[in-house]
């Protein structure tokens, strides 16, 4: 199928995939997936991975196993969750920390919201993450492994405010009050090309669901912080006000277009979609599409990950995949709120409650772009750490794909990179950053 009729009938498979009985599972541990058997696993993967199998990304089946969530955090689900309401306009109440809804019925009129909430406050990391030197590969329609751009990033950070259970200040931060701000995102300073040197991000969620997103944006170049409209962040980052302009240059890429429509460094991925999806949840109305038994890569061996070398490295392969039980939920940006990608269809793991992959959809209703994402779940991140040990197993991201499927460009975000100095590299809920790294000070700072 090529990319064009899978754009037309993504919509239709999304609608045979979750809108008819399971089907029986075509797959079984041990098999490997290439392009020539790719229709094995049509039927378990989303229409959009599907596309990257028949280009060239193979999986690697194994058997399913359990994720249990770090004690911690099912502790304080048992204490609060019991008080947890949604509104009838979709926004949360009473959350104070843990997972909101424990309780799911697929009847509920709300279900699908409440998928959301969960995801938004997911297992994954509660009080801060310390990501450090992910690195971004950028790749055209035929690559053949050298990619077109090479980014490597400082920090992938966050705090959060509210909802914490393992480092003081616990449940929590007094910053909540004083700021307004449930969590803060750090992502600074570029370090490679030397091009783009000091360049970075930092973003602030505010806890009332009116107030959008605030984001601070430093070009070294013209050596200017300045702010960045809420509406931009579903464009890819190259394309952003202030990492384009001002001659901060990585050199222009024929071909490589943000979707705003102009010409920008070679790459595809959107800060709203990082982890999957990092939009507000107040700004979509969501859709429960079903939930079903599918393939998903959540016991990764590779850290870090390893370029894919069957599709000229637009991918991660080969991987390993399970057969995991996963809700999917459409996302329709609300009238009035302005976001480059209107529709997203969301696969979310039930156990995890991490995004397994995302098919977004542009104005005209055609699959444009599948991301794809790659979990492990282990008590450290590499084998042989010496920091980040922890008394349980809990999971890591360890990889990203976004690949625009109208263009066939594609970007890579291995987390960590291959270049890292840092064997480790992730530090979840050891203090490791606090509010005053996110500040627009600190940004500026860095890039100096």
């Amino acid at each position: 199928m090529t990319t064009r009729l899978a754009a037309f009938f993504a919509p239709v498979l999304a609608l045979l995939l979750f809108g008819v009985a399971p089907v029986s599972a075509e797959v079984k541990p041990g098999d490997f997936i290439t392009p020539e058997n790719a229709s094995k696993v049509q039927n378990l993967v989303s229409p959009g991975t599907y596309v990257l199998v028949q280009q060239g990304m193979t999986i690697k089946v194994i058997p399913t196993s359990k994720l249990d969530w770090p004690p911690p955090f099912r502790s304080a689900t048992e204490k609060y969750s019991p008080q947890v309401q949604l509104g009838a306009d979709g926004t949360l109440k009473n959350y104070v920390s843990g997972q909101p809804f424990p309780l799911l019925d697929p009847n509920d009129p709300q279900m699908a919201t409440k998928v959301m909430w969960n995801f938004s406050y997911r297992p994954l990391y509660t009080d801060d993450i310390d990501m450090r030197f992910p690195e971004v590969a950028s790749f055209d329609k035929t690559p053949k492994g050298d990619p077109l751009s090479y980014f490597t990033v400082g920090h992938f950070a966050f705090y959060n405010n509210i909802g914490r259970i393992e480092v003081p200040p616990v449940p929590t931060d007094p910053d909540a009050v004083r700021s307004g701000v449930r969590y803060r995102f750090g992502f600074y300073p570029f370090l490679e090309p030397s091009s783009l040197r000091g360049y970075g991000i930092v973003r602030l969620r505010h806890i009332d669901p009116k107030i959008e997103d605030n984001t601070w944006v430093f070009n070294p170049a013209t050596r200017r912080l300045r702010r960045q409209s809420a509406s931009a962040l579903s464009d890819a980052i190259a394309s952003l006000p202030g990492f384009s302009g001002g001659g901060g240059g990585g050199g222009q890429v024929s071909g490589a277009m943000g979707s705003s429509g102009g010409s920008a460094f070679a790459n595809t991925l959107d800060p709203d979609s990082y982890f999957g999806f990092s939009a507000k949840v107040e700004d979509y109305t969501y859709k429960f599409l079903g939930e079903k038994e599918m393939l998903a890569s959540v016991h990764a061996e590779h850290s870090p990950e390893v370029q894919c070398p069957t599709d000229g490295g637009k991918t991660i392969c080969p991987e390993n995949w399970e057969l995991r039980h996963i809700y999917a939920i459409e996302a329709d940006v609300k009238p009035g709120v302005d976001a480059t990608i209107p529709k997203r269809v969301l696969y979310i793991d039930a156990e995890g409650w991490f995004i397994t992959a995302s098919d977004q959809y542009d104005r005209d209703g055609k699959l444009w772009k599948a991301l794809t994402t790659f979990h492990t779940y282990r008590d450290r991140p590499v084998p042989d750490a010496k920091i980040a040990i922890y008394p349980y197993k809990r999971i890591f991201q360890l990889g990203l794909v976004d690949e625009d499927l109208q263009t066939g460009y594609s970007s890579v975000v291995y987390m960590p990179g291959a270049t890292a100095p840092d064997r480790e590299c992730w530090y979840i809920d050891m203090g490791t950053v606090d509010n005053a790294f996110f500040s627009p000070a600190a940004l500026q700072a860095s890039g100096h």
